[in-house]
């Protein structure tokens, strides 16, 4: 008696890789978009960081200027915070409108 072999045929397969090649068309653009989404958020968390604190520096130096150097040498702001800071260019913006 012949023992019948036990697996896929050609059409599975190839059902399951239509299957598998349609989610990822689907999910690759929606990659990309998320991507810059989170790096828009992140812009804007580390803008509002460099405010709130050039707004207590200010605030405990008595002072109605600060730049983004003399945040770092206070210790307001770290290593990473400094070098992205200055990568993106980012500036302080006060609530009132004035920049530093």
């Amino acid at each position: 008696m012949k023992k019948k072999r036990r697996g896929f045929t050609l059409i599975e397969m190839a059902i399951v890789l239509f299957i598998i090649s349609l989610l990822i068309l689907i999910i690759l653009p929606n990659i990309g978009t998320q991507r810059k989404h989170a790096n828009t958020v992140n812009d804007k968390a580390l803008q509002t960081q460099l405010n709130t604190q050039a707004e207590l520096y200010m605030d405990e130096k008595n002072t109605n200027t600060v730049t983004i150097d003399e945040l770092k040498s206070a210790n307001y702001l770290n290593n990473d915070q400094y070098d992205q800071i200055k990568k993106k260019n980012i500036e302080i913006k006060l609530d009132n409108g004035k920049k530093e």
